[in-house]
């Protein structure tokens, strides 16, 4: 892990809860109510000052979080309780609801933004099907390629990331799948079914670009099976495949040169890894496979007035997307589908994560700021959605208290507040352990 990666996470994560604070605090002001004091950062501070409202800003040194004080504190730094109509603590349960969600929703605002720069920058990935090529599934089918994808098996898709789920997770490739397709022409919907043909081949276990990577003359790993070298994978996404048993995989010859392995046989594979040469042993077994789908999603520039309103529409479904992602990943893992040590992502991950795009040797400096800013995106929308679950020191906890007094119509007594903060306080402990242990299983695991 580089300096740079830790630089990188540092500002990341400064920003987006210095954006999540400032969210509850220009919304107070906008309601009219008092704050007292707005810290960007934690620890000693660099700069402070005060502006006309007489509310204290201050920079502070460490970049790991920010607040905003609605109460005034005494010299011990205990509340002054007061009965002035200005606090926020004596507003309308409406208004204190608003200041709540402020931040969260200032979190999905700087998602959104985020990825609204992003297609303007470099173009969007749309959800309109470009023509199949000849061989696949969707090539023999009854379609208009230009026609918008909006169901995949009966699942709403909003974006690409919806419908990289729908037909890439959630099913086999050895399934049917049912796209419902919005034709450009008139508006209507109508459904394409697609039948794989299905057969057997020798296993490497991995989906790759098979292009042939003019740097090392080699195949990019897209994403590699589980199950490949019986279950204990020798590649990783990102790795370039060089060759199998001294044969090069750019050879025109050599998918047919890996018929003649048997099943069981040892393989040897030449592959790198950031840079870095490796050769390892891999199992080989048969697996059954079928043809391509053939879906490719038209991706646009952003060149005229109604892309930029096309793009700006995706980026926007992007939080629904998130959210919905999550919700089935969530069911998947209860389900047994997917391993619980996925479901979460704490600090350590989010530094994996940022590490795995600041450190790739492979990828330009343009590529590394496009991914870091579209990790940026997506952890500001997770954290927003985070920050409304009900546990002490997030805003979901005052959320849930301000509509159980919504519905009662009266504060909650005192006992009642404790025993949902205690309550809160074991999930939070939960879920920091949690998160730091799925971290660490995911780096052990990812080798």
């Amino acid at each position: 892990m580089s300096v740079w990666t830790i630089i990188v996470v540092i500002l990341m994560l400064g920003l987006l809860v210095t954006i999540h604070e400032l969210g509850h605090y220009w919304t107070a002001t906008l309601l009219k109510i008092k704050a007292f004091e707005v810290s960007i950062f934690v620890g000693p501070k660099l700069i402070k000052w005060k502006n006309k409202k007489g509310v204290d800003f201050s920079i502070r040194c460490i970049p790991f979080g920010a607040y905003v004080l609605f109460t005034q504190l005494d010299d011990n730094g205990n509340p002054v309780e007061s009965d002035d109509p200005g606090l926020l603590v004596n507003q309308p349960r409406f208004k204190r609801l608003l200041v709540s969600l402020a931040g969260p929703f200032m979190n999905i605002i700087l998602g959104v933004l985020i990825f609204a720069a992003l297609n303007c920058a470099t173009g969007f990935t749309s959800l309109d099907i470009a023509k199949a090529p000849e061989g696949t599934q969707l090539y023999s089918q009854a379609y208009d390629p230009g026609d918008t994808i909006t169901h995949v098996n009966g699942n709403r898709v909003f974006t690409q990331l919806d419908y990289y789920y729908e037909s890439e997770l959630a099913v086999s490739s050895l399934d049917k799948l049912t796209l419902t397709l919005k034709s450009k022409a008139d508006g209507s919907e109508y459904n394409v079914i697609l039948t794989p043909e299905i057969g057997e081949r020798p296993m490497i276990g991995v989906t790759a670009d098979v292009s042939c990577n003019n740097k090392y003359k080699a195949w990019e790993i897209i994403s590699v099976d589980e199950n490949q070298n019986g279950g204990n994978p020798v590649l990783k996404a990102g790795d370039y495949l060089v060759s199998v048993d001294g044969k090069a995989t750019c050879d025109e010859d050599f998918n047919a040169f890996l018929a003649t392995r048997n099943e069981g046989d040892t393989m040897k594979l030449e592959y790198v890894r950031n840079g870095e040469t490796f050769t390892a042993d891999c199992i080989k077994t048969m697996i059954k496979y079928s043809n391509p789908r053939g879906i490719y999603l038209v991706a646009y520039p952003v060149i005229s007035v109604d892309t930029f309103f096309r793009s700006a529409g995706y980026a926007a479904k992007m939080p629904i997307t998130v959210a919905n992602v999550s919700v089935k990943s969530i069911r998947d893992v209860f389900v047994g589908k997917e391993k619980v040590y996925n479901m979460v992502s704490g600090p350590v991950g989010v530094t994996t994560a940022v590490s795995d795009v600041v450190d790739d040797v492979d990828d330009s400096i343009e590529e590394k700021v496009y991914s870091v800013f579209m990790l940026c995106g997506y952890i500001s929308i997770g954290l927003a959605f985070t920050n409304l679950m009900p546990i002490p020191g997030l805003d979901g906890v005052q959320i849930v208290l301000i509509i159980a007094e919504m519905v009662i119509g009266r504060h909650l007594s005192k006992k009642t507040e404790n025993f949902i903060n205690a309550i809160g306080f074991v999930l939070l402990i939960a879920l920091v352990i949690f998160a730091l242990a799925s971290d660490v299983i995911r780096i052990f695991i990812g080798g």
